[in-house]
């Protein structure tokens, strides 16, 4: 299992929200690529960066964070928060992501996520479900849509997507542990599926329990912020 740590971004710095709520914003470093390099340090190879600026306004607004990042670090960087346009997904791949993170535009524009498949290829997008009921999420959680989490992932699988990560937004930012049930039963539907939790995690004890229950990846973030997972556990983890 991969341990793919989050670095979510405001204004340049690096910050963690609760529930997605921006008005529940903690700043943890005003250089994210200090971060950056610590979890490069650690021996980390992924790394899962948000741009929440770009996530409210619709367009790529942090790209030069990225670009940073990506220049200095090995990091293996996926990148979303406001990927609409083709140009949006151009300037992802040129500042140095090697995949762009989509997840709105899955719901609400099929067919302009299937040409972006097209033109630079599936393998090259990472898609995220945020799921409340296991009923797919929108508009940064405000809106619970009538889409069944597993309709959607059979959907994009058709379409050619391998990898996708899983949010259970009543767990995000809480600290109470990741949704187990739900991701077993994922896991359990679509076994060839590159399946990352996400959301929740707030111990080694979750990590293990979601390598065991067969997750291929996890991305975690407050865990690593609030002290409850140093980067010397995930260096061991990594190193098993």
């Amino acid at each position: 299992m991969i341990i793919i740590p989050a670095i979510d971004i405001i204004d340049g710095k690096c910050v963690r929200l609760t529930q997605g709520d921006y008005a529940q914003k903690k700043i943890y470093n005003e250089h994210p690529l200090e971060v950056a390099k610590q979890f490069e340090d650690a021996g980390l190879a992924r790394l899962h960066l948000v741009d929440l600026d770009g996530a409210k306004a619709g367009t790529v607004k942090n790209w030069k964070v990225l670009e940073t990042v990506a220049g200095k670090t090995s990091l293996i960087i996926d990148f979303g928060g406001g990927i609409k346009t083709d140009k949006d997904v151009q300037i992802v791949f040129d500042s140095g992501a090697k995949l762009a993170t989509v997840g709105s535009i899955a719901v609400k524009n099929e067919d302009e996520l299937v040409k972006w498949f097209l033109r630079f290829g599936a393998e090259r997008f990472l898609l995220g479900a945020d799921v409340k009921d296991e009923k797919i999420v929108i508009h940064g959680w405000q809106e619970t849509s009538d889409i069944w989490v597993y309709d959607f992932i059979e959907k994009y699988n058709q379409h050619g997507v391998k990898q996708l990560f899983c949010t259970d937004v009543s767990k995000d930012g809480k600290l109470e542990g990741p949704a187990i049930d739900l991701y077993k039963n994922i896991i359990g539907k679509f076994p060839q599926l590159n399946f990352i939790a996400s959301g929740g995690v707030s111990s080694i004890k979750d990590l293990i329990e979601l390598e065991q229950i067969g997750c291929k990846g996890v991305i975690v973030g407050k865990a690593i912020y609030e002290n409850r997972i140093s980067l010397d556990d995930l260096t061991r983890l990594n190193d098993n």
